[in-house]
């Protein structure tokens, strides 16, 4: 019976199950193309982690963040 080399997770672009190692340089990714996607997602803004409502700046507020 062939055992995995490591633990195995699931690729977070595609879903496919992968031997998570450092023998794969794309990971969490299975895949280089999986890992571009994700950054393209990230670069064209798809993906936004939010703010805490008081931390948006109002641009009128001159004593707000800036």
């Amino acid at each position: 019976m062939n055992q995995p080399s490591g633990p195995t997770v699931r690729c977070p672009t595609c879903g496919s199950e992968h031997v998570y190692s450092t023998a794969n340089p794309y990971r969490p990714f299975c895949s280089e193309r999986c890992k571009n996607i994700d950054l393209g997602a990230w670069a064209s803004e798809s993906y936004r982690v939010p703010a805490p409502p008081d931390a948006q700046a109002d641009p009128d507020d001159p004593n707000g963040p800036h």
